[in-house]
């Protein structure tokens, strides 16, 4: 039987997995202070400001938190005038205290067995709309182009400063980032839009992790981004984990399979709910394989991290990929 790392791999890679992968079963997700911070990320129920002075709430019952960002908590209202306003914390200012916790997390795992994998929240997209609103954000993309291209990069340098620092503490070998970069129906800017403004940051920050030690790129958008598939190949990303069903997984694995792995198929707005059930989660996973196949796929929830909204579910997740290993794997 291979390790879950070596199944994993093998997966990936087009080879031969003796079962199928198990959503996030392949990484300790690593929580570091600079997430805590500076990412988009707090409890439910919790509103919390992070070092950047984004205001984030994740109301209790939904899948995670978002920014409140008008008004007063509207960080940046002017683009032209974000070098004024924009105060940008340094990532090396927290505690050897502080890293303690995220160290021993890593110096825990067992690294024949999984990845260790630092939690990046959020992404370069998602930071523009939580320092600005989401429609300020489209605006200025057509109106003030030099000015979100120069923050943009500064963000961008930021993020590979991030990189060194947790590199020096987690020495990973894995990196899960987030970047939600569509609605459920449509990308939220056009693939050409796309590649001038956001993937030439992406070809410099995931190209910096691939240098320093990092085996694997797990890249989150649990939405539609199916035309943006050749630009996460083309900045190096391993897994594109949280593709939704409008995607057409079978389509994408027939054209990219190989060049790219997909870690969904299950969306939580599905089977994630107050009436889920396991006969639902059964026949989602069965009609997944029937026209996907088992190459290159991670069966998975498309949430992004090990867990469910409502209690159950992520592990009856698990269950049934156990038992559809059986019929497939023999």
């Amino acid at each position: 039987m291979l390790t879950i790392k070596d199944n994993f791999m093998e997966t990936i890679k087009g080879g031969h997995p003796d079962r199928f992968v198990k959503q996030y079963e392949y990484m300790d997700l690593i929580l570091d202070p600079i997430l805590d911070h500076c990412g988009g990320f707090c409890n439910p129920g919790e509103r919390k400001v992070n070092d950047w002075g984004v205001t984030v709430y994740w109301q209790e019952g939904t899948p995670g938190p978002f920014p409140v960002c008008e008004g007063d908590t509207k960080l940046i209202k002017d683009i032209t005038l974000w070098k004024e306003v924009l105060k940008t914390p340094d990532p090396r200012q927290y505690s050897a205290e502080e890293w303690k916790a995220a160290e021993d997390l890593a110096n825990a795992t067992d690294r024949k067995e999984k990845f260790v994998s630092p939690f990046v929240v959020t992404g370069i997209f998602e930071k523009l709309h939580y320092f600005m609103g989401i429609e300020d954000t489209m605006i200025n993309f057509y109106e003030e182009p030099e000015a979100m291209h120069d923050l943009i990069d500064h963000l961008t340098d930021w993020e590979i400063e991030c990189a060194k620092v947790e590199i020096e503490h987690l020495h990973p070998n894995a990196l899960f980032h987030h970047d939600d970069w569509g609605s459920q129906v449509s990308t939220f800017i056009s693939p050409a839009m796309f590649e001038e403004f956001i993937l030439p940051a992406y070809e410099k920050i995931y190209g910096f992790w691939k240098k320093n030690g990092i085996e694997v790129i797990i890249h989150h958008s649990d939405s539609y981004a199916a035309t943006l598939v050749p630009y996460m190949i083309q900045m190096g990303v391993d897994v594109w984990q949280g593709a939704v069903y409008e995607n057409n997984i079978p389509e994408i694995l027939k054209n990219y399979g190989g060049k790219i792995s997909i870690q969904g198929g299950l969306d939580n707005g599905k089977y994630d709910k107050a009436d889920w059930s396991r006969e639902a989660i059964h026949k989602g996973l069965g009609d997944l394989f029937e026209t996907a196949g088992t190459r290159y796929l991670i069966p998975s929830l498309t949430m992004g991290g090990p867990g469910s909204t409502f209690d159950g579910v992520y592990d009856t997740v698990d269950k049934e990929i156990d038992e559809y290993s059986k019929k497939y794997f023999k």
